[in-house]
């Protein structure tokens, strides 16, 4: 079979990460996919790194055993940008921090908050869970404490902690002269906002 590029405008379109996405969420193998589609391993490894581009037909077929509509593979990412001046303020929890939604609003895979939080602010004396599977704190600047029910981890400037958003936390910026600034990273995100 001819390898013949596929030109979108002047650059060439390339499709085969996103088969690979699709194949691999499913859990299957290179192998199944061949045997599926009749096609060689190799060729449907070349066509996941774009280095041949398959027919139409052949396109088709591969798309079919991933159940995958031929469509997806040709739609332009979709991409948002919060910008700094524009990310809404928020009132995630606790006092005495800035928070800003820098997530488009209604993005319910993935929350990303900043946090300025001033010298003694808090999430709160009693500890709080969030309805995520993950939650992530990246220090920018300053200090912050994290407690759990049975321990404190200190983070100082560039260290990162994460966790289950389900287990009962709080946090508190200790430095009373300087404030803290934060990255939360949350998944998925707890709210719609």
């Amino acid at each position: 079979m001819k390898s013949v590029p596929i030109a979108a405008g002047h650059q060439e379109l390339r499709i085969g990460a996103r088969l690979r996405d699709a194949r691999q969420r499913q859990g299957l193998t290179i192998d199944q996919v061949a045997q599926s589609t009749g096609l060689t391993k190799g060729f449907i490894s070349r066509i996941e790194r774009d280095v041949t581009s398959p027919s139409v037909s052949t396109l088709v077929t591969v798309c079919a055993a991933l159940s995958l509509p031929v469509g997806e593979l040709f739609t332009a990412p979709k991409t948002d940008v919060v910008r700094k001046d524009d990310a809404p303020e928020i009132q995630l929890t606790g006092h005495g921090a800035e928070e800003r939604l820098l997530t488009p609003r209604g993005q319910g895979r993935v929350q990303l908050v900043r946090s300025v939080i001033e010298p003694g602010g808090t999430g709160g004396a009693e500890l709080y869970t969030l309805n995520c599977e993950v939650e992530v704190v990246h220090v920018l600047r300053g200090t912050l404490r994290v407690q759990f029910s049975e321990s404190a981890t200190l983070l100082a400037e560039g260290d990162t902690l994460t966790f289950s958003g389900r287990e009962p936390h709080s946090w508190l910026n200790p430095d009373d002269s300087a404030s803290t600034e934060a990255l939360w990273v949350i998944v998925p995100a707890p709210w719609e906002s």
